[in-house]
């Protein structure tokens, strides 16, 4: 288990954690005790104890035959809280409304998360169908316009990213370093970052870091079919997303008093 600031971790605590993000990440897929004991290397007997507790909790849910697990309303509730209680996404909710009554197109807000970036919020297009990107979706910060603007933040050989290949999503995902760093580069030099397909086939995407964290940990994109992406209409989303961004950062400067969270 990793130590922080020479706390030797719980291992309970820890276990619990694994237990709980395994299930989140099988979304719609609900797991049997055997599977969860062998995926995380705990005794069936100890597997089956901890489950229940998280049941009888709310953490976790079963089915009424009591063989299958899944992730349980509380981790909503929780996961509620911290949306509500981000003071950055408080402030950014009408901004993203005013980009998306602006645009027509979807607007997301996310923040990076390791080699991930996670939604914290989205305004849909009433446009076109639904893409693959919710509230609390977490993506490969590389697949992505928004990962991209917040990778480019960054030197290069401090990238939150993991040896070898990187995952592809579609066809277009950047899966060599290589790659990844040329078209960081260009970001850098145009302040914004452009994607095309890369996460979702159909879709392209502009994404702007918000600089009001050094390095930036939040970003917002606007992400739209290519069907409709006219050279028009880019230029159009970019100026927009801009003068978004400038607002966002403007009224969210560090507040005297408030927690610095890391």
């Amino acid at each position: 288990m990793p130590e922080s600031s020479g706390v030797r971790g719980v291992k309970s605590a820890a276990r619990t954690v694994a237990l709980l993000e395994l299930l989140a990440a099988r979304a719609d897929r609900p797991a049997r005790l055997d599977e969860l004991a062998m995926e995380l290397g705990v005794p069936r007997s100890s597997m089956y104890q901890l489950l229940q507790t998280l049941v009888d909790c709310g953490w976790v849910r079963s089915d009424t035959t009591g063989s299958l697990y899944g992730i349980g309303i509380r981790a909503l509730h929780t996961g509620t809280s911290y949306l509500d209680s981000d003071p950055h996404v408080r402030t950014a909710r009408p901004y993203l409304d005013e980009a998306s009554d602006a645009l027509g197109e979807t607007i997301h807000l996310a923040r990076l998360d390791g080699p991930n970036v996670i939604y914290l919020a989205t305004r849909e297009s009433h446009e076109y169908l639904r893409t693959i990107s919710r509230v609390g979706r977490r993506i490969p910060a590389h697949a992505g316009a928004l990962g991209k603007a917040l990778l480019a933040e960054r030197p290069d050989d401090q990238l939150p990213l993991s040896e070898g290949p990187l995952a592809a999503l579609t066809e277009n995902t950047h899966t060599e370093r290589a790659a990844l760093l040329a078209d960081l580069a260009e970001v850098r030099k145009r302040g914004y970052s452009v994607e095309h397909e890369e996460t979702v086939p159909g879709i392209a995407g502009f994404g702007f870091a918000l600089r009001y964290d050094t390095p930036a940990t939040d970003a917002i994109s606007c992400s739209v079919p290519v069907a409709r992406l006219s050279e028009e209409h880019g230029a159009r989303i970019v100026a927009v997303m801009r003068e978004i961004r400038t607002k966002i950062e403007s009224v969210l400067t560090p507040a005297s008093g408030a927690p610095d969270w890391r």
